[in-house]
């Protein structure tokens, strides 16, 4: 299944985020050091990037709380595209799609089918609300990224009850979701069909003053564990070389989240004029928490939103 955008707080990710390729932009990605050396510089970063990650945490635990104490949280984008659509509607239909462009042709039901579950890998389940079919298609169009007004809206034809595996701040999932029968191609829209989940929003950005730090794009470990690796993009070299640099990690924790800050140890081998590519490559980083995991999602330190966790 191919995953949609949508600008909701489980956005960041495109698709279920897996481990990003060994080449990536890294543009806007890294900051200065963040170590806590005697370089005034560096001393106001370090206190910048642990004030984000305090924040984070208070927008987390408000989550929860406004969520009623959901013990769930979905990670990545909650509408998927089952399928692909043709070539001569491909452009026109992803487009119409992605903002949200989405209507019913025919009345969809408005009445829950009643309680379903989630069920992670290790057989763990919670028991949840299912969304009936409307209220489905009304979070998925709710969900679009931007406007389109010229786009002709996609056209559901009929929606049937099923469940795929949803990434989680627990590990993926089994999870039950709508899917969307589409008018005019065989592909299909599908839809989590769940709401009893925390979700958060981040601030909005300085476009001049953004966020500092590294984003981890994915947390291996596991609930009994104190120790996670982190992984995430960075320098092609280690710190032995030019351009190079070697990574170290600390979390921030509370009773519902961990925030994890990535250092970064730049070389200073080649001096001050070396010339870098901004390339980089997939890194990992380990850091030792308080107490173990448990229940507790993690969150990348520069919006505060939840990153998957998988096993060892």
């Amino acid at each position: 299944m191919t995953a949609v955008g949508e600008p909701s707080a489980q956005h960041r990710k495109a698709g279920f985020a897996v481990w990003l390729p060994l080449v990536a932009v890294l543009a806007g990605c890294t900051g200065a050091p963040l170590g806590p050396g005697s370089d005034p510089t560096e001393r106001a970063a370090a206190d910048r990037i642990h004030a984000q990650a305090q924040d984070a945490l208070d927008r987390w635990a408000q989550a929860v709380g406004d969520s009623g104490g959901a013990s769930i949280s979905f990670v990545g984008e909650l509408t998927t595209l089952i399928g692909e659509f043709e070539e001569e509607i491909g452009s026109d239909y992803k487009v119409a799609l992605v903002t949200g462009r989405v209507e019913p042709a025919v009345p969809l039901s408005d009445e829950s089918p009643g309680r379903g579950e989630v069920r992670w890998l290790d057989g763990s389940k919670v028991a949840v609300n299912v969304l009936s079919p409307a209220e489905a298609l009304d979070d998925l169009v709710a969900a679009g990224a931007g406007t389109c007004p010229e786009c002709q809206p996609i056209m559901v034809t009929g929606a049937s009850l099923a469940s795929s595996v949803v990434e989680t701040t627990r590990g993926p999932a089994e999870t039950p979701i709508w899917v969307f029968a589409i008018e005019g191609t065989a592909a299909r829209v599908g839809r989590v069909a769940v709401d009893d989940s925390v979700t958060v929003v981040p601030p909005p950005w300085n476009a001049e003053d953004p966020p500092i730090g590294i984003s981890i794009d994915e947390a291996v470990g596991s609930a009994d564990s104190r120790t996670l690796e982190v992984r995430f993009v960075g320098a092609v070299k280690g710190r032995d070389e030019p351009c190079g640099a070697d990574y170290t990690a600390e979390a921030v924790e509370s009773d519902f989240a961990v925030v994890v800050i990535v250092v970064e140890h730049r070389s200073t081998a080649g001096g001050p004029n070396a010339i870098c590519e901004s390339v980089g490559r997939g890194r990992t980083a380990e850091v030792r928490l308080a107490s173990a995991l448990g229940d507790r999602a993690v969150l990348e330190v520069r919006e505060g939103l939840p990153v998957p966790l998988h096993a060892p």
